[in-house]
């Protein structure tokens, strides 16, 4: 349930009363014209108050010289004045009590530093002045049912756009019309299309928050080119989730280039974009990779809801073409199943002959309806799948009515019914869309949709704080200013954790004895030095008391070689301890999506595979087990081959423990145990080696004041 406040932003968003134009122009051939324009073209039945202090009338409507001289109310302004005006038009907005503003001007956060600076001076403006803010640098918005075009987009100047479920907020103004023209070649109808610019103020999360509401959308795309409110975000996805209203985004930034592209066009800081995919799976959206799918996923997953399994049965009448999409699915990890011999048994009962292939290949007898029927309800009443995939060949160009047939009328039970399309066909796609069946014009989309539909996840909710454990970890925390923890005192608040470390003493003092059995492995215990090996302070399988006096005398001079203004508070004796595995255990609490847990395959090139799993943290001791299983170096201790098991069940209480470090006051910013030793299965794990750094005050300033 939304409160009466974020109604009545929502209404001054997307069905406004009043709307004044900042900055209005009467000559056609500026962009600045065009908001007045498309509101009359598409019949917007509120009043619309040209502002410019050079004309009396522009396009029929009396113009006024300053807000401040229109007469009634306003609720949504829209500022087109250059850089340097847009403070001023502001502060008439304030002064007039207009209830939300979008800004169209540019020359803000996207062009550096000093733009930064003048975006955050208008946010401010706005929050002492109670005015919400769409943009800077942002193309406008548009609803089809309150026929509001309050945007200066080319594409709605021509384009006929049907109404429809699908509403798109997108962080590039540029790309709405070529989603918009995208969309409408494939019959999309839309509800809402808003562009939010540099997101001074409201952003994808909470515009996305009020389109769960929105009783006109069905379906929520988002294009994005980086997260800046992912509280706002992670909320609308939920509540999304719980309407039944799919959230499907694609985001930029799978690449160094196109992380840095991101950030010239509107600003935004770059992060991980394996953190964004951690974050779309933890509250239900889902990600596509290529734009095509953007348009044909959603029929897909009208109605449904996430499962449990996610196996495909593919139907084919062209070899080739079935062999286009299940070799592309193949490079994904889709798992495509053959049909079951009770199906074979089934259909032999009907007179039709299958095979037990992967693909169910008809070829010339599938041109006879009957068979191609009975083969598609068969597969459908199946429960050996939970998707199936009808490929049709040329004949979808030439009978589509035939072709297509069977599967418009095919009954789905509970199944997920897909469709591809060789050939170019109009019709056949035309005929599945009225049908709401999902339709794909290329293998490449479809198995993107079908893969996004395989790792879309019910929104996970976090455990509960372990209040007790957490308390006694904090007492071994330093209190912030020295952020640094030596390794010894980061396997201490792992312990109290639940995370076992491997026995250990410091020796402070020459000639100190550890009470320790032999082998022992000795480093220096340094806040200073983090890469104990790099600077050639670690000695391993020391077997006596000389040979650790001597391994003392050498870390300690390698060290003081290596930083000589490093504080060196001894040399940490440690149990040498051996297992079937080592793991990298992380933590981190990233700037853009809040605190992350990290499950990786360990050692020193654990970095370079990148084989690791990640989720929001917290986690439960069943979400970390699952992360145990989605790392591929970890299956020598799965069992692989008949070798011996680790234990995985304490390896995941391990994660899960380590993950209530986003619990902990004061907050960590980054931890790290590398490596965990996993010992075999029923015999635990144990921590060799640590790390653990605080948040300083103006990290959690930072924190504190962004946005959502």
């Amino acid at each position: 349930m939304t409160s009466p406040d974020s109604t009545s932003l929502a209404q001054a968003v997307f069905s406004p009363r009043s709307v004044a134009l900042i900055g209005a122009s009467g000559d056609e051939a500026k962009n600045t014209s065009r908001p007045h324009r498309y509101l009359r073209k598409y019949g917007y039945p509120g009043a619309v108050y040209p502002i410019n202090p050079g004309r009396a009338e522009i396009f029929g409507d009396r113009a006024y010289p300053e807000l401040a001289a229109v007469p009634g109310e306003v609720d949504h302004a829209f500022i087109m004045v250059p850089a340097r005006s847009v403070k001023a038009a502001l502060a008439q907005c304030v002064a007039k009590g207009v209830r939300v503003v979008t800004i169209y001007s540019d020359g803000f956060a996207e062009t550096g530093p000093e733009g930064r600076r003048e975006q955050a001076e208008l946010a401010a403006i706005a929050r002492a002045g109670g005015v919400r803010l769409i943009g800077p640098n942002c193309i406008g918005l548009y609803s089809a049912q309150t026929r509001l075009a309050l945007s200066v987009n080319a594409v709605l100047e021509e384009a006929d756009i049907r109404p429809g479920p699908l509403s798109l907020v997108s962080q590039s103004g540029s790309m709405i019309g070529g989603l918009l023209s995208r969309g409408l070649a494939r019959g999309a109808g839309f509800a809402k299309l808003v562009s939010v610019g540099n997101e001074a103020d409201m952003g994808v999360g909470e515009l996305a928050g009020m389109l769960v509401d929105d009783p006109h959308t069905g379906v929520i795309l988002l294009f994005m080119e980086t997260i800046r409110d992912a509280e706002h975000l992670a909320r609308a996805g939920r509540r999304a989730h719980a309407a039944g209203k799919p959230v499907i985004a694609y985001k930029l930034g799978r690449s160094e280039a196109g992380q840095d592209l991101a950030a010239s066009h509107t600003g935004a800081m770059a992060g991980s974009d394996e953190l964004a995919d951690t974050f779309f799976k933890a509250h239900g959206i889902l990600r596509v990779d290529m734009l095509e799918t953007l348009f044909e996923l959603p029929a897909l997953v009208a109605g449904q809801k996430p499962r449990a399994r996610h196996r495909v049965s593919v139907l084919t009448t062209t070899g080739g073409g079935a062999a286009c999409v299940v070799d592309r699915m193949g490079t994904l990890g889709i798992e495509v199943v053959p049909p079951t011999g009770r199906v074979i048994e089934n259909l032999a009962r009907k007179n039709v002959r299958i095979g037990p292939a992967r693909v169910t290949d008809l070829t010339l007898a599938g041109a006879r309806r009957e068979i191609y029927e009975a083969v598609l309800n068969e597969l459908l009443a199946s429960g050996h799948c939970e998707l199936v995939l009808a490929v049709a060949g040329s004949s979808a160009q030439f009978r589509p009515e035939a072709t297509v047939g069977p599967v418009l009328e095919a009954d789905r039970r509970d199944k997920v019914l897909a469709s591809f399309l060789g050939p170019h066909a109009e019709r056949a796609l035309e005929l599945l869309a009225q049908a709401g069946v999902a339709a794909f014009r290329t293998p490449e989309s479809c198995a993107d949709a079908v893969r996004a539909w395989r790792d879309w996840r019910a929104p996970l909710d976090a455990p509960a704080a372990e209040r007790t454990r957490l308390d006694a970890a904090a007492t071994l925390v330093r209190a912030p200013g020295a952020a640094q923890l030596t390794e010894y005192e980061a396997c201490r608040v792992f312990g109290e954790l639940g995370i076992a470390p491997a026995p250990s003493v410091v020796m402070k003092e020459a000639g100190e004895t550890a009470n320790l059995a032999f082998p022992v492995v000795a480093k220096i215990v340094s806040p200073d030095i983090l890469h104990k090996t790099e600077a050639r302070a670690v000695r391993l399988g020391i077997r006596s008391r000389e040979e650790l006096a001597a391994a003392r005398e050498e870390i300690l001079a390698n060290a003081r070689a290596y930083r000589r203004d490093a504080r060196i508070e001894g040399v940490l004796v440690q149990r040498m301890e051996k297992g079937l595995a080592e793991v990298i255990l992380g933590f981190k609490r990233d700037p853009q999506v809040g605190p992350v847990v990290v499950l990786g395959a360990g050692g020193v090139l654990a970095e370079i595979y990148k084989d690791f799993a990640s989720r929001l943290a917290p986690v439960a001791v069943e979400e970390a087990l699952r992360m145990v299983d989605e790392v591929k170096g970890l299956a020598v201790i799965r069992g692989y081959r008949g070798m011996p098991r680790g234990d995985t069940d304490a390896l995941a209480r391990a994660v899960a423990a380590f993950s209530q470090l986003a619990y902990l006051e004061p907050a960590v910013r980054e931890a790290e145990v590398n490596p965990l030793i996993v010992k075999a299965e029923g015999e635990g794990v144990v921590a060799v080696d640590g790390l653990l750094v605080l948040e300083s005050a103006l990290d959690q300033a930072s924190r504190i004041a962004r946005p959502g």
